[in-house]
């Protein structure tokens, strides 16, 4: 009766009612519980983990093409690395406070194991598995979006935040398959107000000049030059034809 009740409070949580309550108290279900409890009868969540650690890939991947549409491959692919990794996944599982329900044998409960971030990350993706199982995939990517677009305006300062050396090497990983290095050039001024110059180099060419006060403002203004160079290049036309 417990359980029952549990598992009902969890539905409230996320607001989904299943159909097939084994599903949902499998996603739960952490190996440890299930070597201390073998007569419940019960699977541990990681097969649910594996299908649902698919859906999410897939789901979260649609879900920035359409939201970010000036986005290239290798940003895309950084962006969906940040939302689901194992930090990302145990957060999201806090939101619907997981931790309370997972089942736990005894040495993991009373180790932390409801605040782990790998228990977490884990029966958050088993519970996307389980939703898919028991409602279909539309139900399922319509949970997930929710949530996306509920983080959406993070995900935008995020991107917004990234500086300008990190977008030019995924940039240039994604259609040129080269990582960009960068040297200084130049050094004027006192000690006291220095101003450096710095330049990109790709593959043996320079694609971009910025100066800075700091030899790292100098890359950064140099990678930028080289990004809006590269960005209205003939050499990327070349590359994606």
């Amino acid at each position: 009766m417990k359980a029952q009740k549990e598992l009902a409070n969890l539905e409230a949580e996320i607001g989904l009612s299943f159909s097939n309550p084994d599903l949902l108290a499998q996603a739960l279900t952490h190996g440890s519980y299930i070597n201390e409890y073998p007569e419940a009868n019960l699977a541990d969540n990681q097969r649910l983990e594996f299908l649902g650690d698919a859906i999410l890939d897939f789901v979260v991947g649609e879900w920035l093409f359409h939201r970010y549409p000036d986005a290239d491959e290798g940003e895309l692919t950084s962006l969906r690395a940040r939302i689901v990794r194992t930090h990302s996944l145990a957060n999201l599982a806090r939101e619907f406070s997981l931790g309370n329900y997972l089942r736990l044998g005894r040495g993991e409960a009373a180790s932390g194991g409801r605040r782990r971030a790998a228990n977490l990350c884990a029966a958050f993706e088993a519970l996307v598995g389980a939703i898919y199982l028991d409602q279909g995939i539309e139900v399922a990517r319509r949970w997930v979006e929710d949530i996306l677009e509920r983080h959406a305006g993070e995900f935008d300062a995020q991107r917004r935040a990234k500086d300008a050396k990190s977008r030019l090497q995924e940039f240039t990983q994604a259609y040129l398959h080269v990582t960009p290095s960068y040297r200084l050039v130049r050094t004027v001024g006192p000690d006291h107000a220095k101003v450096f110059t710095s330049q990109t180099v790709i593959d043996g060419r320079v694609w971009g000049e910025g100066t800075g006060t700091t030899k790292q403002s100098a890359e950064q203004a140099a990678a930028a030059a080289a990004l809006e160079a590269l960005q209205s290049s003939e050499l990327i036309e070349r590359s994606t034809t």
